[in-house]
Parts: structure tokens; C-alpha cells; sequence
């Protein structure tokens, strides 16, 4: 059964792709504006080392097989493939055909052998230790790399579009500032930022609002351009970033805390530890902004620890649906005041990344390789889709420490306007 057989069989015979394979079959339409280029039988042997998504990214990755064209135009013309629609009789037949290719690659199945993007974390789950790791495997690759791809704000979370027109700047200046907003930040607060990244927040809400803040993060090389950022912009009497565990923050009474793209990180289970400590920070009042992924059902299996984001992107990342969240903070004891779900500007935030890895394309294989720059050009390929299409999505909650009498000194109807 030749490999033109094979795509013909899962995409259906007039699937909008080009499909070219080394054997010399083909199929779909030629001309499509998107080409599945499968180049060699490695891969092959690489998809079967793994099948499904992971096996896939492999060869991907690998450069065996090569996507000419939009990779989120190839995920929707796609979009229809499900395992369900795949009959017995051809998954035999195509079982049959590549069953060699799979006992080939026993060794990589029980991962002896497994390509060097790929991690596997030792000690216990959600550790200090562990999650340092964890970080340190996604966030210290290269400040350069990021620069590049994040634009100059280095802001690494859901930008907030206020229409299409946006670009990607005054789209994360915005986000910044409706995150103070909605914390109604005054001058001379107190502000904590945990997972605060490259400084982005606490630098907006020093300089914009004339707060005092701390933001920590896990990634040294983050902590290290935060604060010479920090220092670039005359906001060091006010602002501080740093290289610590949010765990380990000794102050409390603060005004208002920030959690901008932590929460993915912390794990279902650690969810109520995780806003209990929040929450013994702040003082009565204080307000709460939490901004994390969910998914998009709560009935779903909160991590994937086997698939591809998970191996090559954020490993022990866990994702659950937005009504654990809110239900977590809840039990803590912060008061849920205000939700909302812009999910929608997660995908243009991803696109416009999409967009300056391409623009940068040469000089970020030349800072990370070949190979992590097609992992990051398939990891944000495949968010956009999954924020487009409601697979996953990003959830502001406010909450409050409402104080021993239940007064939350919230307006009746708070808008949050822009500045």
C-alpha cells in the first residue's frame, strides 16, 4: 500500500491538500495552497515510532516531512479527519502495511531512544524542584529567540486586540493595562506578580499606575532581562523581578496580585494550595487576577502527559476547564466578581507570533536550530487552531478578598474602561 493510499484513506479523496510522498504516490489536489511533502521512509519509521500526534511532530521535527504553505490552513482542510470515519478493513490494511516500520522502532516506543527535543522530568510532580525544571526546559531557551518572536514587549500571554487593526504591541500594552484595570491599581499599592515572565506587567503597572511591585518567576534568564529592563526604565525604586519560586515570596498585604499564564503550570491538585497562598498574601480587599488556558470541557482529562505539547513544549503542563478554576479559587475563599473568555484573541496573539518567526525565520534557526524552531513553528500552529476552533481557551476570573464582614469594596457596576 503506497503512502498517496494511505492519505487518501484518512483525508478522503478530495481533501484540498497536495500530497507528494518519496515512493512516488500522490494524491489530493494538486495546486492546493498547502503541500504534505513525506520525504523519506525514516519518516515513516518516526510516525510509527509513535503513532499519532507525537510520531507525526517526530518526523516533522525531523525535517522528513516537510508542510509548503500555511500549517493552520493544512490543520483546518484537515479538520474533518477523524479516527471514527477510518473503516476496519482500511486500518488493517494500512496496519498490515506498516506493521515492519512499528516493531522497527520498538526502542523508541519504550523511550530508549527518544529525539533530544523531547523531555522527561525526574522527582516528584510539581515539586520546587520538578517545576524549575519544567520552566527552565520551556522558558530559558534563548532571549534572543524570544525577542524575535514575542516582539519587543517580550510578553509571552494572550495579548487583548481592542479591534483587528492592533498591532501586536498595542495589543499587549492593552492587556497590561486591563489587567490593572480590573485590579484598580493606584498609586503607592502594593502589587505581587507570580510567573511574571520577562517583567512585562510589573514594569506597565510601576510605570502607568505608580505601584510598588514584585514579580517572581522561575526562569533565570527571564528574572536577569526583567531587571535590567526594570533598571533601563528608571522604575527600579518601584519594581523588582525575581529569579524565585512564588512559593518562597516572604512579604504579605498586598493590594492586588496578578497571575498571568501561571495557572497551567501549577496542576489540578496543587489548585487549592495554589490560591490558599495567594490569598494569605493579600490583605482584605485585595483583588485577584487570574489569567490562565483552560479547556474547553471540565469533564475532560486535565493533561496529556504523552502528547506532543506536553513532551516538547510545557512538560507537567496541566490544562482543566474553566469551572475548576473559578471553583478552586471559590473554595479559598476569594470571591469571584467578574469572568470572561478571549479565547478569539489568543489566536490573533498566536498568528502575529506565527508571523515573526517567519519574518525571523534564519536567524532563529541559526540561535536555536533547525529543529526547535520547527518545534515552536508546529507548538504555535497548533494553539492558534485550538483557540480558533473552542478547543482550548484563555479565562480572565477577578476575585477578591472580601473581609471578615463580606464587604468587597467593589463598584456596583465596575467597566473597566480604558485609561
Amino acid at each position: 500500500m503506497k503512502l498517496g493510499e494511505v492519505f487518501e484513506a484518512i483525508a478522503g479523496p478530495d481533501a484540498p491538500v497536495e500530497f507528494l510522498a518519496y515512493d512516488g504516490s500522490k494524491a489530493g489536489i494538486p495546486g492546493s495552497p498547502v503541500r504534505v511533502e513525506v520525504r523519506s521512509e525514516r519518516a515513516v519509521d518516526l510516525v510509527m515510532s509513535h503513532p499519532g500526534e507525537v510520531g507525526l511532530a517526530r518526523a516533522y521535527v525531523a525535517g522528513e516531512v516537510e508542510i509548503v504553505g500555511d500549517i493552520v490552513d493544512l490543520f483546518q482542510a484537515l479538520s474533518h479527519v477523524r479516527p471514527a470515519t477510518i473503516t476496519w478493513p482500511t486500518r488493517l490494511k494500512i496496519g498490515r502495511a506498516f506493521a515492519p516500520s512499528f516493531f522497527r522502532n520498538a526502542d523508541i516506543l519504550h523511550r530508549r531512544d527518544v529525539p533530544p527535543e523531547e523531555t522527561k522530568l525526574g522527582g516528584r510532580r510539581h515539586s520546587k524542584g520538578r517545576d524549575a525544571d519544567a520552566i527552565k526546559h520551556h522558558y530559558d531557551v534563548s532571549n534572543t529567540f524570544y525577542r524575535w518572536v514575542l516582539g519587543p514587549s517580550m510578553a509571552y500571554t494572550c495579548a487583548v486586540f481592542n479591534d483587528e487593526n492592533d498591532s501586536l504591541e498595542e495589543a499587549q500594552d492593552e492587556k497590561f493595562d486591563l489587567v490593572c484595570r480590573k485590579l484598580d491599581l493606584k498609586p503607592g499599592m502594593r502589587l505581587l506578580d507570580v510567573g511574571c515572565g520577562w517583567g512585562g506587567m510589573v514594569r506597565h503597572a510601576a510605570q502607568h499606575y505608580g505601584v510598588e511591585a514584585i514579580g517572581v518567576t522561575l526562569s533565570e534568564s527571564q528574572a536577569q532581562w526583567a531587571q535590567h529592563a526594570i533598571i533601563e526604565q528608571g522604575l527600579e525604586k518601584q519594581a523588582q523581578v525575581r529569579f524565585s519560586d512564588y512559593r518562597n515570596v516572604p512579604e504579605s498585604g498586598f493590594d492586588a496580585i496578578s497571575s498571568i499564564g501561571l495557572t497551567e503550570h501549577i496542576g489540578e491538585d496543587n489548585y487549592p494550595a495554589y490560591f490558599e497562598f495567594l490569598r494569605s498574601k493579600a490583605r482584605p480587599q485585595a483583588r485577584l487576577l487570574n489569567h490562565s488556558i483552560t479547556r474547553f470541557d471540565d469533564n475532560q482529562q486535565v493533561h496529556h502527559r504523552n502528547g506532543f505539547i506536553n513532551r516538547y513544549i510545557f512538560p507537567d503542563g496541566e490544562l482543566t476547564g474553566p469551572a475548576k478554576v473559578m471553583t478552586a479559587m471559590t473554595a479559598a475563599g476569594w470571591e469571584v466578581r467578574h469572568e470572561e473568555n478571549i479565547r478569539e484573541h489568543y489566536a490573533m496573539t498566536l498568528n502575529a507570533w506565527r508571523m515573526n518567526l517567519e519574518n525571523h525565520w534564519d536567524e532563529a534557526v541559526a540561535e536555536v536550530g533547525i529543529r526547535k524552531a520547527r518545534v515552536w513553528r508546529l507548538y504555535m500552529a497548533t494553539s492558534e487552531f485550538g483557540f480558533i476552533h473552542n478547543i482550548i481557551q484563555l479565562h480572565q476570573f477577578l476575585g477578591v478578598n472580601s473581609d471578615a464582614q463580606g464587604f468587597s469594596a467593589m463598584p456596583l457596576r465596575p467597566g473597566f474602561s480604558p485609561r
